[in-house]
C-alpha cells in the first residue's frame, strides 16, 4: 500500500525514494543524444518516455520483467533517420519499444498520394514511408514532474510534436502521458490537431509492440474477436497459432491481422497478452469511437520475437483505398481529435 502523502514525508526526504518521473539523456551509440523520462511508479511499473521519439515509450518493466519489446535496432536517434530511404522501408531502422506512433497523415505501407490540396503547383504528389513521419521526430517538452491531487500524486510528462512543412500539411500532437504513484496503469492522451489552413490527411496508428519475458511459448492474446476480417498470406502458408503463441522460429515471415473487436458496454476495446507461468496480464483499453480498426502483428522471428497490438483510425487496406472509398479523415483548419488509451500490468491469477 502506499503510504498517504503525510507519511510519505514522515519516511523520506524525497519523493524520488519511492517513485517519480527524471529526464535523462542517453550517451552512447546509435541512442547518443535521445532524451528520456524515467517513470516509476513505486508498485514495480517502470518505463521510459523517449522525448525525441515523439514521446513514444521504450522500455517498459513491471517488477524487474520487461514487457515492452527490443529490437536490435535500439531506441535510435531520430537525426539519423532518412524517410524516404530502402524505398520507404527505413523506419524498420528505428522500430523498438512499447508503443511506436504512426502518423500523423499516413499509416501502414508507402506509396505516392495526390497532394492537389495543398495548392503547389511544384508538389503533384506526396511520397510516403511506412508508418508516417511521427514516430521519428522529437517533441517539445512542455512539462513533467509529480503533482499531488489530495492524497493520490500523479506522475505526468507532456510535449507537443509538430509535422510540418511550407506548402504541405501542420500537424500538430500534443501528448500527455500520466501514471499514478503507487499504480500499475499508465494513461495515453493525444490531440491532434491542423494547426494549417487546408484541409488536411490524418491517420494514426499505435504500434503497441510486447516482447519477451512477457510474451513466450504458451502466452496468449485475450481479445473479444467477432471475426477476422484479413489475414496476410503468410498465415495460410505458416498457420502459426495467434492465440496461444509458440517460441521463436526462425526465418518467421510476419503474420498480421485485422481483427473486427466487439465492444463493452462501455464503449472500450480491451485486449490483453497474459503469461500464465508469469501470472503476469498486460492489458491495452481505448475508445472504440476513436480507433475502430484493430490489427495483431504476429512477430515470432528469432532475434525479433515480437507481438503487436495495434488500434488504429483505418482499415486494412491504407491510405490510397481510404482516399477512394471516402474514409479518410480530413481535419479542417484548426480541427482536432483526441485519443485515450490506457495500459495496464494485472495479476494473471
Amino acid at each position: 500500500m502506499t503510504p498517504d502523502r503525510r507519511r510519505l514525508a514522515e519516511l523520506t526526504g524525497d519523493l524520488s525514494a519511492m517513485g517519480g518521473v527524471r529526464l535523462v539523456t542517453l550517451g552512447d551509440g546509435v541512442e547518443r543524444g535521445v532524451r528520456a523520462l524515467e517513470f516509476r511508479t513505486g508498485s514495480g511499473l517502470a518505463f521510459d518516455v523517449l522525448v525525441d521519439r515523439c514521446m513514444d515509450i521504450g522500455h517498459a518493466e513491471h517488477a524487474g520483467r520487461a514487457f515492452g519489446w527490443r529490437s536490435p535496432t535500439g531506441f535510435r536517434h531520430p537525426g539519423l533517420h532518412e524517410h524516404n530511404d530502402e524505398d520507404g522501408l527505413s523506419w524498420l531502422r528505428s522500430f523498438s519499444g512499447l508503443i511506436v506512433t504512426a502518423g500523423l497523415d499516413h499509416t501502414l505501407f508507402g506509396g505516392d498520394v495526390p497532394a492537389e490540396g495543398y495548392r503547389y503547383p511544384p508538389r503533384e504528389s506526396v511520397r510516403h514511408g511506412l508508418h508516417g513521419r511521427a514516430g521519428n521526430l522529437p517533441a517539445r517538452l512542455t512539462g513533467y514532474g509529480e503533482r499531488w491531487d489530495g492524497e493520490r500524486c500523479v506522475l505526468w510528462a507532456e510535449g507537443e510534436v509538430r509535422q510540418a512543412a511550407v506548402f504541405a500539411e501542420n500537424l500538430r500532437l500534443v501528448r500527455r502521458i500520466e501514471a499514478d504513484l503507487g499504480g500499475d496503469e499508465i494513461r495515453l492522451v493525444d490531440t491532434v490537431t491542423n494547426a494549417g489552413f487546408e484541409p488536411t490527411p490524418h491517420m494514426y496508428l499505435y504500434h503497441i509492440n510486447l516482447g519477451w519475458p512477457l510474451l513466450d511459448e504458451g502466452a496468449r492474446l485475450e481479445a473479444d474477436i467477432r471475426e477476422t476480417l484479413w489475414q496476410s498470406d503468410s498465415v495460410a502458408e505458416q498457420k502459426a497459432d495467434h492465440l496461444t503463441f509458440p517460441g521463436p522460429v526462425p526465418g518467421f515471415v510476419e503474420q498480421v491481422y485485422e481483427h473486427a473487436l466487439v465492444p463493452r458496454p462501455d464503449g472500450l476495446h480491451r485486449v490483453a497478452v497474459v503469461n500464465d507461468r508469469l501470472g503476469m496480464r498486460v492489458a491495452v483499453e481505448w475508445r472504440a469511437a476513436q480507433f475502430p480498426y484493430f490489427f495483431e502483428w504476429l512477430n515470432l522471428r528469432s532475434g525479433n520475437y515480437a507481438v503487436g497490438l495495434e488500434p488504429s483510425t483505418h482499415h486494412v487496406s491504407g491510405d490510397a483505398a481510404a482516399r477512394q472509398d471516402g474514409s479518410m479523415i480530413w481535419l479542417g483548419p484548426q480541427e482536432s481529435r483526441a485519443y485515450h488509451t490506457t495500459f495496464r500490468v494485472e495479476s494473471a491469477s
